[in-house]
């Protein structure tokens, strides 16, 4: 008499990650016949029940990757286990170019997020951070956890100052991303400034040939933007070379509505100043970027990397508007001011690194050089005009000229070297030079003729000289994972203006980092991390020049700023490996903060970089990625979290600290039957919260995309719409001792986007696109 039996699995891909509503097909091995179907589960699950004696095959199918045809003798029940799906590549390319969605991975020390062949790769690398679990993009910054990450690409430091970052970002297209790893607790390899990492995962080259794209989108927000660019990949047997180039032509809106009361000897309000500011921003941009990857023979391969940022056209006009009144609100005067500035400026960094690969499998040595050339000049005028109630009026008005030329030297070598098959270590040193001229120049205009300012004119040099080592160990069991690392810095700093200012730093810090996971069954493991990082002031933070906005709004630097010490430390679970539970906590010793100062006895404000004493942050975060059918899948994560800014003001104590909420839900959606249209819907909320003593109101960011593949998949329309609810404006408020400025900020941030990429030559190819970076790049900031 026959008896029925069950057949289970679970079914996995290439990166260990469940895959959901796989076809699972069981045929009788005798005809092909089916006998029994069914699809995986979310986690990757799959069972059949009611099967009898015999001999089958196990099909396995799932649109993207190659089938698994497995030999099944059913004589009882059978637990197949895990069943792993190889990538097909031809499938990626000529099924659908849209046939997967992007998937969510948690780590013990990062998010993987994949997006490759989803409507995201059809927008632009920024469009992609904004999306990503883990990363905030507001006002062109972009943070983790309150905190502003190094950005890699392929595992290098991206060169460009954060201004040249959003450039690039904005005006590259993502359709050669793979994934985002949002790193929160690098290893010791990493620079000790990267307290938390950001690293874009390009595609790597897999088929010999020639292949293309060109890509172009139109922008409508308050004034309308553009972009395009061409991308080209060749590859043989030895040979991987790319070149790219993208041009961008925007003008981008910013208004605000300050608010402050100037206060008496007495602390009672003297005088009330209200303004009205729009600021327009017109830019062109040339990027060009190139790789090559020579691979000299079996184990030697030899690689180059250069990019150009060239922006030949940037124009910054402020308008003001200002109405002057007493504590009774009687108008005294107001006046109009307008700050006109013009920028030239270049960006040229380039990479030779040599990679040996020894005869034991994973022992590899690189060593590698960079240099960077940064220049920019600015040309700025501001006019003033006065009008008074006796009809009276007043022109003032001054002329700028100011310059910064940096260069950075860096050279480094690492080693890996695997000790059996569940261990690694790793160590490397690094050596990294930056010498940094600037000046500035005022031009009171008198009678219309300019006459040199003095004392608001100043030249400033530095020099910073760093020296590193790290050594990382790493070990696994079959449910443990253990990694630990030092990395050890010396800095030897000098800094000089022409006033008579001078101030050295030498200074050497160790910074460890811990890893410990523990995998206690198949569905729930348990992970807990340390990490020590650093912050060291930009550059221009620490610039003494005064930058003046209008005749009392002045911007300027701090060159007695301190280096910030950050202390990461993290507790977390994750449970069926869809639900995952954080808990941290994190210090700031001397965090920096550019902070609104107004002196009220001059009635001027003065935008300048302080240390505060110490910021402290801790918070849960509740983490999920599941689909909730073939077609949908949702990724949320929430974090209630307190942080409390400490610091001594005017000789004063004070602490301000605030309960926060940071939520976001992204919803990803394919249609059709062979998945090529796609569309992605993300909101982030974040509540009230403390930045640098100042409280800033709660606002909701929001993004449509949809992308189609049209002309057998050989081109893609796609459409985004963002701030679908309007409600991404914000305000702040510094609210503390005798300080009273409010500020409402109105973004240009919500647009309608639209972009068409073609593609040519063997499509089948993918790239090589990297980037090399230094996390000394990351530190140049415009004047």
């Amino acid at each position: 008499m026959s008896q029925d039996f069950r057949v289970n699995g679970a079914i996995y891909d290439s990166k260990n990650t469940a895959v959901s509503f796989a076809n699972v097909l069981l045929l009788r091995a005798s005809d092909s016949t089916i006998v029994k179907g069914t699809s995986s589960l979310e986690n990757g699950e799959f069972e059949l029940l009611n099967i009898s004696n015999n001999k089958y095959i196990l099909k396995i199918s799932y649109v993207g990757f190659k089938d698994a045809l497995i030999d099944v003798n059913v004589t009882g029940d059978l637990d197949i286990g895990r069943v792993l799906l190889e990538d097909d590549i031809q499938s990626l390319e000529e099924v659908s170019i849209f046939s997967r969605r992007p998937s969510v991975t948690k780590e013990a020390d990062r998010i993987v997020f994949e997006i490759e062949n989803t409507s995201l790769s059809e927008g632009s690398m920024m469009q992609v951070l904004k999306s990503t679990p883990g990363i905030l993009v507001i006002n062109d910054k972009i943070t983790i956890k309150n905190s502003t990450p190094t950005v890699y690409i392929n595992g290098r430091k991206v060169y460009l100052s954060p201004t040249e970052l959003v450039q690039l970002l904005e005006g590259t297209s993502a359709n050669a991303v793979k994934s985002v790893e949002v790193i929160t607790n690098p290893s010791a390899k990493y620079d000790a400034a990267s307290g938390t990492v950001l690293n874009i995962v390009m595609s790597k080259n897999l088929v010999t040939g020639y292949r293309g794209n060109v890509y172009g989108n139109f922008t409508q927000g308050v004034f309308p933007r553009y972009n395009a660019g061409i991308n080209n990949y060749f590859k043989t047997d030895k040979l991987n070379f790319y070149i790219g180039y993208s041009y961008s032509q925007n003008k981008i809106d910013k208004s605000n509505e300050e608010r402050i009361n100037y206060f008496d000897s007495s602390n009672a309000i003297d005088e009330i100043w209200e303004t009205d500011i729009n600021r327009n921003t017109w830019t062109q941009n040339h990027n060009i970027d190139l790789n090559l990857d020579l691979l000299l023979n079996e184990n030697n391969t030899l690689r180059l990397a250069s990019n150009v940022l060239w922006t030949p056209y940037f124009k910054y006009n402020i308008n003001n508007y200002t109405k002057v009144y007493d504590a009774n609100r009687t108008l005294l005067y107001n006046f109009d001011a307008n700050n006109l500035s013009r920028d030239d400026k270049h960006n040229i960094g380039a990479d030779i690194e040599f990679v040996h690969k020894f005869k034991k499998q994973g022992e590899v040595l690189s060593v590698n050089a960079h240099f960077t050339t940064f220049d920019y000049l600015r040309n700025q005028t501001v006019g003033s005009t006065y009008f008074f109630p006796d009809n009276t009026n007043l022109d003032t008005a001054f002329e700028s000229e100011a310059n910064q030329n940096t260069k950075i030297i860096i050279a480094a070598a690492d080693y890996v070297l695997p000790i059996k098959d569940d261990a690694e270590l790793d160590f490397g040193i690094k050596f990294s030079e930056i010498d940094t001229k600037s000046y500035a120049l005022q031009y009171d205009v008198v009678s219309n003729t300019p006459i040199l300012n003095v004392n608001n004119s100043n030249e400033f040099n530095y020099d910073e000289d760093i020296l590193s080592a790290y050594a990382n160990f790493e070990k696994q069991w079959s449910k443990w994972n253990i990694a630990t690392g030092l990395r050890l810095e010396n800095t030897n700093l000098y800094g000089s203006a022409s006033n008579g200012g001078e101030r050295r730093w030498d200074y050497f810090n160790v910074f460890p980092t811990v890893l410990v996971n523990h995998d206690a069954s198949d569905n729930f493991s348990i992970y807990a991390n340390y990490k020590r990082s650093i912050i060291r002031p930009d550059f221009q933070n620490l610039n003494p020049f005064r930058f003046y906005i209008n005749d009392n709004t002045v911007v300027t630097g701090n060159p007695n700023l301190e280096p910030i010490i950050i202390d990461h430390t993290t507790l977390g679970t994750t449970i069926k490996g869809m639900y995952t539970i954080e808990a941290y906590y994190k210090t700031y010793k001397d965090n920096i903060f550019e902070l609104p100062r107004q002196d009220n006895d001059a009635n001027i404000v003065a935008y300048s970089p302080f240390n505060l004493e110490q910021t402290t942050e801790f918070g849960l975060d509740f983490i999920t990625y599941f689909t909730l059918t073939k077609n949908w899948s949702v990724y949320f994560v929430t974090s209630l979290y307190n942080a409390k800014d400490e610091g001594v003001f005017d000789g004063e104590t004070i602490a301000i600290d605030q309960w926060s909420n940071y939520s976001v839900i992204s919803n990803d959606f394919s249609f059709l039957k062979d998945h090529s249209l796609t569309a992605n819907f993300t909101c982030t909320y974040i509540s009230k919260n403390v930045q640098g003593l100042q409280l800033v109101d709660e606002r909701l960011i929001s993004e449509v995309s949809i992308a189609k593949s049209i002309f057998k998949n050989k081109a893609v329309l796609s459409l985004s719409v963002s701030d679908v609810f309007n409600a991404q404006d914000f305000t702040t408020k510094s609210l503390y001792l005798n300080q009273d400025i409010t500020n409402k900020i109105e973004l240009d941030a919500r647009y309608i986007k639209f972009g068409f990429r073609y593609k040519f030559g063997n499509t089948n190819l993918k790239t090589n696109k990297r980037s090399k970076s230094q996390k000394e790049r990351d530190r140049l900031k415009d004047l």
